[in-house]
C-alpha cells in the first residue's frame, strides 16, 4: 500500500534473520506496524504527511532520545529519502504534539502480575524555579528530595511492557495517580 512518502508496506519482505538491521528496514517495519494500528485515524485536509507517518516520526524521535533541535537534522539526513515531504522543524513538532494522544493504541494489555511506580523528572535545579515565565513543571518532593519538574507514573505488565501512563507536575501527591492504577487493573 503506497503512501505519500513512498514507503511500500505490501512489497516489503524482511530478510532471513540478519545479524544487524539497517535503519531503512527498521523504519519501514515500524511504519508498517504503525499503519496497521492506525487504520481509522482521520487525516487533515491540508496535512502533508499521513497520521501513520507522523506517529512513525514521533517514535523515531523517542528512540533517538535527543532534543527536537538535534533530532530534526538527524531525521532529515537519515530518513529524508523515506519522508521526502517532511515539513520544517517547528511545524513537524507541532504536528507531533497534536498526535500524542493516540499513544493509547500502542499500549500493552494489562496482566495479572504488574507493577506501577512513579518517579520525579527534574527539569531544572530547584533554586532556579520560577525565574522565567512559562516554565513547565513545579517544585515538589520526589524520593525524599526537592525537585523542580514533573512526575511520571507508569504501569508495567509482567512482560515489561507499558500498559498505561500519566504525568503531572512535581508538586502533586502520590494519590493523584490512584485512578490510573484502578483503571488499569480494572480492564
Amino acid at each position: 500500500m503506497p503512501t505519500a512518502s513512498g514507503i511500500l508496506c505490501a512489497t516489503y519482505t524482511p530478510q532471513e534473520e540478519p545479524d544487524t538491521v539497517n535503519s531503512t528496514d527498521f523504519s519501514t517495519e515500524l511504519f508498517c506496524k504503525v499503519n496497521d494500528a492506525i487504520t481509522d485515524a482521520p487525516r487533515h485536509s491540508q496535512a502533508i504527511l499521513s497520521v501513520s507517518e507522523v506517529v512513525t516520526i514521533g517514535i523515531l524521535y523517542v528512540v533517538k532520545g535527543v532534543s527536537p533541535r538535534a533530532c530534526y537534522p538527524w531525521l532529515k539526513d537519515n530518513y529524508g529519502h523515506l519522508f521526502p515531504q517532511l515539513p520544517e522543524r517547528t511545524r513537524q513538532f507541532r504536528r507531533l504534539h497534536s498526535q500524542q494522544y493516540g499513544t493509547g493504541r500502542f499500549l500493552a494489555a494489562p496482566t495479572l502480575m504488574g507493577i506501577a511506580d512513579r518517579y520525579g523528572i527534574e527539569l531544572r535545579h530547584p533554586i532556579r524555579d520560577g525565574r522565567r515565565a512559562g516554565q513547565i513543571g513545579r517544585k515538589g518532593i520526589s524520593n525524599h528530595r526537592w525537585i523542580a519538574g514533573g512526575k511520571l507514573c507508569a504501569v508495567v505488565n509482567q512482560f515489561g511492557l507499558i500498559g498505561d501512563w500519566d504525568c503531572a507536575t512535581a508538586n502533586v501527591q502520590g494519590q493523584t495517580f490512584h485512578p490510573l492504577y484502578s483503571n488499569t487493573m480494572g480492564r
